[in-house]
């Protein structure tokens, strides 16, 4: 009864203490705030102008492409046509060929936000969903072309490079934590399946629903990466991080925290060719920083999902892809690109 008391009290202190310092990190942003709000309104204005000229048009069409997909039989259609491959590959059934394949192609967050739908309507269990998320949430091709290969190495070939790297570190990284932990394909017995399906009748109530549910998760997203954006801008300014006197550290710890400003400002440091660019960079798109791990983290939060899966998945997707760069630079050495 006494040892009860004791590991309650602790646990008690444990999450009292939690609450403390959340709250002293919260009045501390808020004091910051203050302090640096000339350079925060500019963060603030640049971070808009990302999501309404970037964010915006590169995700919305795709929410609602993948919200709509989820009423038609195209999930049991590839559920059917995948179902050897997910399952002799991946240990994964049929239906995760759906977040798969659509996360590649439209990239963070859809794909959380597909297996988050999954597992509300009841297609996917929990252990498959939770592993699901570690390698289908992934940067998609417009971002790794686009914007990091030609708006920020202004140099297309690179962007393939990165994408067909971080690829095959996705890959990978879900064979091995699918072998490595057992998985079970079949549906929970508890789990209700959703019978809706998209008809002419139902399309305007359907379509009106999936757009509620696009800008419900781009207003997630854009609201992370303001507040990201002012983080970062708080950092540079309070010049906190000059006392790693490394610009790699400095750089790369941004990235962490969030993968576009970090990787814009690893590009920007001097050298003879972009060999240590490349592979940090490979190791930010792998691991897709803090706040794209907090943005998955909202989408999930409504359901039995765990983040902790996916934390350490893309740790070990950024560590995969951040080796896969080294290994290919250093087998074909013409790749390494000059500045």
């Amino acid at each position: 009864m006494c040892s009860y008391l004791i590991d309650n009290s602790i646990l008690f202190n444990m999450k009292n203490f939690g609450n403390i310092f959340l709250t002293f990190c919260i009045i501390l942003f808020a004091i910051f705030l203050l302090f640096f709000s000339s350079s925060n309104i500019l963060a603030v204005q640049s971070s808009i102008n990302l999501c309404l000229n970037s964010i915006f048009p590169s995700l919305f069409p795709f929410l609602v492409v993948s919200e709509l997909l989820s009423y038609t039989s195209i999930i049991n259609l590839l559920s059917a046509k995948f179902e050897r491959i997910m399952r002799c590959f991946f240990k994964m059934p049929g239906i995760s060929a759906f977040p798969f394949i659509i996360g590649m192609i439209s990239g963070y967050p859809v794909g959380a936000k597909i297996i988050s739908n999954l597992r509300e309507k009841g297609k996917i269990s929990a252990k498959d969903a939770n592993l699901l998320l570690i390698f289908t949430n992934n940067a998609g091709p417009l971002f790794i072309i686009g914007s990091i290969g030609c708006s920020i190495y202004l140099n297309s070939t690179i962007g393939f490079l990165l994408l067909g790297v971080n690829i095959l570190a996705s890959i990978i990284t879900g064979f091995v934590f699918t072998h490595f932990f057992k998985v079970d394909y079949r549906i929970d017995p508890s789990i209700i399946s959703d019978e809706s399906s998209l008809r002419f009748s139902s399309l305007g109530e359907i379509l009106s629903d999936c757009i509620k549910k696009a800008f419900n998760t781009l207003s997630i997203v854009c609201g992370f990466i303001i507040v990201f954006s002012i983080i970062i801008s708080m950092i540079q300014t309070s010049k906190i991080l000059s006392i790693f006197n490394n610009q790699w550290v400095e750089y790369t710890v941004l990235g962490i925290l969030e993968i576009t400003t970090g990787i814009k400002l690893i590009s920007s440091i001097p050298g003879t060719s972009l060999f240590l660019h490349l592979i940090i960079t490979s190791f930010l798109i792998g691991t897709g920083g803090l706040s794209v791990l907090l943005q998955v983290w909202s989408i999930i939060s409504k359901t039995d999902l765990s983040i902790k899966p996916y934390l350490y998945g893309k740790i070990f997707s950024g560590i995969c892809a951040a080796s896969l760069m080294f290994f290919i630079l250093k087998v074909f050495p013409i790749l390494q690109f000059s500045i």
